[in-house]
């Protein structure tokens, strides 16, 4: 284990434009960066300044390939970078292979316990195993998972989670805290070591937002190793957007985090969308369409829930990085219209077009849809 001190967190510039060479659909602008290892999960690179990778996990039962395969497809196109898949009984373990063959993107076999179905995760193809080898059994079975994954370039995520520490470690400390993830995170990192295992990843989730942030800083503190950030079972679409914008965006603000989950109770691609939006709001990730509306007040004299509803329909699966503004008063208007690519100000029935900051024309409410879409067509990004 590699002890970091907190002076090792130092700047790093990673253009946007560079995304791509890393195989990732995210990329970073400027800001502060923890420096660690880095490992390669099916060609996406992780930790050691990559850009933040978003990743989901399947909701389908495994065995079910059609289905898992169509989950993943629609969170790859999305915008997920990585997927997870539960293999949890031997029909999963025999539908591993398949579903890695028809995935555009890289599978992490998710394990725990059975060191059979990780070796054939790992015979399957997968990119990633995620599975904490203290918890399969006698050492000989561990040196048969680490070795395979070695074997083959694999690396593994160890998942430590505050709703399932060790007994021991839970009699040491009382409760779940920072400490406790971090101790037990490193027995399992301490027993890959034993075997010359290194391409290691790490989470230290928690449904408590302020124990999961803690716990990760410590790990940040203490190590190199590149961190899996999520907070779990965040809870229904509403209440787990905000603790995992919270959590997760806290981390990342710090210069903590390689890689994302959201984790909601809903659908795979919502998960990604959110991950992609908590990267979009810190300007770690490049932006595909962004829709800026005001709050709305009393001084509102356009149908702006209509006309970024209608916006957001019309301009749906739209791929250019383009920030739209759309504003319905006079008082802030002018000011964040001009600041984006492509913006409106408008009350009493007019609107005025400003492009890049310069104001072009006036334009009736009822021509605001079609002029956005418009202007969004003829958009053309800077290099």
């Amino acid at each position: 284990m590699v002890m970091v001190p907190m002076e090792n967190i130092l700047p790093v510039i990673q253009p946007s434009q560079n995304a791509q060479a890393n195989s990732s659909p995210s990329g970073y602008k400027v800001g502060i960066r923890r420096h660690t290892r880095q490992v390669n999960i099916g060609g996406i690179k992780v930790g050691g300044g990559a850009p933040i990778s978003v990743q989901t996990m399947t909701k389908s039962k495994t065995d079910d390939i059609k289905g898992t395969v169509k989950q993943i497809i629609d969170a790859h196109e999305a915008g997920c970078d990585i997927v997870r898949v539960t293999v949890n009984d031997k029909e999963a373990a025999d539908a591993m292979a398949e579903i890695v063959r028809q995935s555009p993107i890289p599978v992490v076999a998710d394990i725990h316990f059975n060191h059979i179905f990780a070796l054939k995760a790992v015979e399957a193809g997968v990119a990633k195993v995620r599975i904490n080898p203290g918890n399969i059994g006698s050492k000989d079975r561990i040196r048969q998972v680490l070795t395979a994954a070695k074997d083959k370039g694999i690396p593994i995520r160890i998942g430590v989670n505050s709703g399932s520490l060790e007994e021991d470690i839970l009699e040491k400390f009382g409760y779940p805290t920072a400490e406790a993830l971090y101790e037990s995170a490193m027995r399992h990192v301490g027993i890959c070591d034993e075997f010359n295992f290194r391409d290691v990843i790490i989470s230290v989730k928690s449904t408590d937002v302020r124990l999961m942030i803690e716990a990760y800083r410590l790990v940040a503190q203490r190590t190199d190793i590149p961190l899996h950030l999520g907070v779990t079972e965040a809870g229904l679409t509403r209440i787990g957007t905000i603790k995992s914008a919270v959590g997760i965006g806290t981390l990342l603000a710090e210069g903590i985090g390689d890689t994302i989950r959201v984790s909601l109770t809903d659908e795979p691609v919502k998960e990604v969308e959110v991950g992609k939006e908590i990267l979009r709001s810190l300007g770690l990730a490049t932006r595909n369409v962004e829709l800026i509306a005001c709050p709305t007040c009393g001084r509102l004299e356009i149908d702006l829930f209509g006309i970024m509803a209608e916006l957001e329909k019309r301009l749906e699966g739209v791929k250019k990085p383009v920030k739209i503004a759309v504003l319905g008063c006079v008082v802030n208007g002018p000011g964040e219209a001009s600041d984006a690519d492509i913006g409106i100000a408008a009350g009493k029935g007019v609107g005025i077009l400003y492009r890049k900051g310069q104001m072009i024309r006036k334009i009736k409410e009822s021509e605001i849809v079609d002029v956005v879409v418009e202007e969004v067509r003829k958009f053309q990004p800077e290099n």
